[in-house]
Formats: C-alpha cells, structure tokens, sequence
C-alpha cells in the first residue's frame, strides 16, 4: 500500500566516520542522518497507524495517534484505501511539521487512489511519543469534502453522492439526476466508460471553491464543474462532479438534469479528451449530451448567441479556448457554450451522431492540438474548418435569426 514503506535508520558504516568521538559529534559530522531519519522512520509509523484505523473504523485506534478531529467527518465515506507517504519532517524540539501525501481510494468508484498534499503538526509527549495535533490540506492544495465538516453519503444505483451540510433527501436528488444521467451519456457515447459517476455537493460556494483550490468569484454563477486527468487510461482516479449548490438551486428541473448529464459527459469522454481537444469540441459535446433528446429549440437553450445572430453579429469563428475562462463576463461565455453546442448539433445533424462521436474520438486521438480539427475533419467529416465554419455560420443564421 501505497505510504506503508519504512524508512531506515543510521548504518553501522554511517556511524564509523568518526568512531572515536561522542554519539552527538557523530551525527554532527555525518550530517544528523540518523537522528533525522528515526524521527521520519516514527512519523511514517504513526501515520501508518491512523490509516489502519480509519479503514478499520477503530475510533479508539485512531484517537491513540493524536487528535480525533476529522473522524466522524469520514464515517460514511465508503473507502478501500486510506495511506499516508511522509515525504519531510522539519522538527522543532518536541514539535514537528510533516509534509505528507495522502492516497485515498473510493470504494466500487476510484481505480487507482486520489494523491494530495497534506501538512500535518505533531508533538512529542515525555515518554517519546508524538501524536497528530492537526491534518490540513497543505499550501495550494485543495480541500477535501471532508475538511469542511461531517460528510454524507447516499448511494444511487449508478452513482455515489457525497454532501456536507446537506440534508439526506436533497442529496438523493442528486442521485436520482445522477441515475438518469449516466444511461442517457451511454446512449449517446457508447458504454466503453465506468458508467457510474461520483457527485459532491458542499455546503456552498465558498465551500465548492476549497475543494478546487480556486477563488469563489471564479465559480460564481457556475452549476458545476467536473475534476479529472485529460486523457487518462483505464487505472485512474474516478473523475468528481463537483457541484455549487447556490447556483444549482436557481434551476428548474430539466436545467438541473442538462447540467447533471452534462457533467456525466464529461466524465464518460475523459478517456479521449486530450490536449489535442479544443474546449468548443468537449464542451459543446457534453452540452449537446445534456440536451439531447429533451425537445428544446435552439433558441431557448441558446438565448445568448440567438440575440447576437438576430442583431446580424454572427460569430466569425468558432470560440477559441480562452472564451471559456469563467472569469469572463457571463454572456461572453454563454455565447462560447451555446457556440459549441450548435456546432456539435450541426455534426449530429448533417453528418449523423455516430459520426460525431468518431469526430470527437479521432480530434483526442491525434496527440497534439495543430491540426487535430482539421485533420479529423478531412478523415470523418469530408470537410475542411474553413468549410464547416462557413456551413456552421450558415446554421446559425437558420436556427437563430
């Protein structure tokens, strides 16, 4: 397990650099390796420990290593793996500062652990002893659920949600969202993905903006956002659905099912979104996901872009990546979503929704972004961008104007 291995300590050759002097001149000229690496060797012990006992859920176990907060916070969190990797220790007399990676695994969901940084103060009791004082994310790392308080789990059929200061029966709402979710992206993508889903749901927005590492003002107004590796294989950690509950709660129910089954996209298409994948390609797809089958005209799920078009101001291009930084204005970047969702309905519609699919597949796979599009144009599409931006423009014309 991944955290368990132990560090050794002083060797016999080590100690006979000087073996004439006192045990304290001995560390000082052999560079204090031994002293240092004994207290990393307890360190690593301990840790070891409280892993034991947070997968054990051994609450007695756990308080013996220092500190019970956070405890209770995890009890509902279904976990397969719980490790810790000691990776510094700055000690101060009887006080020590630990910098440590913590892996986790999410039981039936993560398929490799979730790694992040963590900070972690001890202290030393008389007898020798050092226990936790605190566990905290460390500097520029981002929080985990469990930091900002007692953390519920409700399981649906195809999807775990995991809320604090959320009551049981909104996060069942999730999880029905989540359920339906998850068959409507297999129907569209296919069912080559894990086909269940992990869904968080914080407190707030503040409370959305710690588990990213972000400002708050970065989310605001944004329902959710999915967290994952571009392009990862098969042994990867589940990607998060990680929701803004204040914005989520402005939605009607089918606005709130299209962002759920968007975020779904997102992680069924992982696999194949790569540095090569424009953000109108993958956002507009999972967009397109989301709408799919709900009977909703493109000027009622595209109002932004549909007021530009009827003014004469038809994009000239489709948007590039920078159009959907959420620290854009917010009709800039509804334009830029609304954008790639018509261009993706375009494909779907011309050339057929298998066809896109293949699209989508063959600009991931091309490994580096010049040239992506147009080559997966010309090889699936029979097309070239400059013609299918003409086409699309046309499209918006028709559908919009």
């Amino acid at each position: 397990m991944a955290g368990r291995r132990r560090v050794p300590g002083g060797s016999a050759a080590a100690m006979r650099c000087l073996p004439l002097v006192s045990l304290l001149v001995a560390l000082v000229a052999c560079g204090g390796g031994p002293a240092v690496d004994g207290a990393r060797a307890e360190v690593q012990a301990l840790l070891d420990r409280r892993a034991d006992a947070v997968l054990g859920e051994d609450a007695v176990a756990y308080a013996r290593t220092g500190t019970r907060a956070g405890y209770d916070s995890l009890r509902e969190v279904p976990l397969a793996d719980w490790s810790y990797r000691v990776n510094a220790v700055h000690r101060t007399g009887d006080t020590a500062t630990v910098d440590a990676d913590l892996g986790y695994r999410v039981e039936g969901y993560d398929r490799a652990p979730v790694t992040t940084a963590r900070t972690l103060r001890l202290s030393r009791d008389e007898n020798g002893r050092w226990a936790v004082v605190s566990d905290r994310p460390a500097r520029k790392s981002g929080r985990q659920l469990w930091d900002q308080g007692a953390v519920r789990a409700v399981h649906g059929e195809r999807s775990l949600v995991l809320g604090v200061g959320q009551g049981e029966g909104k996060l069942r709402d999730y999880a029905a969202l989540a359920d339906r979710a998850v068959p409507a992206v297999s129907d569209a993508w296919g069912p080559g993905w894990a086909r269940r889903i992990v869904v968080l749901v914080p407190g707030s927005l503040e409370g959305m903006a710690g588990l990213l590492g972000s400002p708050a003002s970065s989310y605001r107004g944004i329902a959710a956002v999915t967290t994952g590796e571009t392009g990862a294989g098969p042994r990867a950690p589940a990607d998060r659905v990680v929701v803004n509950p204040d914005a989520f709660a402005l939605l009607g129910g089918p606005g709130r099912q299209v962002v759920v089954t968007h975020e779904a996209t997102h992680v069924a298409t992982r696999a194949h979104t790569t540095a090569a994948t424009p953000l109108w390609l993958s956002e507009g797809f999972a967009d397109w996901v989301g709408y799919r089958g709900g009977g909703h005209a493109p000027a009622e799920a595209a109002p932004e872009l549909a007021r530009t078009v009827r003014h004469g101001e038809v994009p000239s291009g489709l948007p590039a990546d920078g159009d959907f930084g959420f620290t854009a204005d917010a009709d800039g970047l509804a334009r830029a979503y609304e954008s790639g969702w018509m261009a993706c309905r375009l494909v779907a519609e011309h050339w057929g929704e298998e066809r896109l699919g293949a699209f989508y597949r063959a600009v991931g796979a091309h490994g580096q972004r010049d040239g992506a599009v147009e080559d997966a144009m010309k090889r699936v599409l029979g097309t070239t961008p400059e013609e299918f931006t003409v086409r699309w423009q046309g499209y918006l014309r028709e559908q919009l104007g």
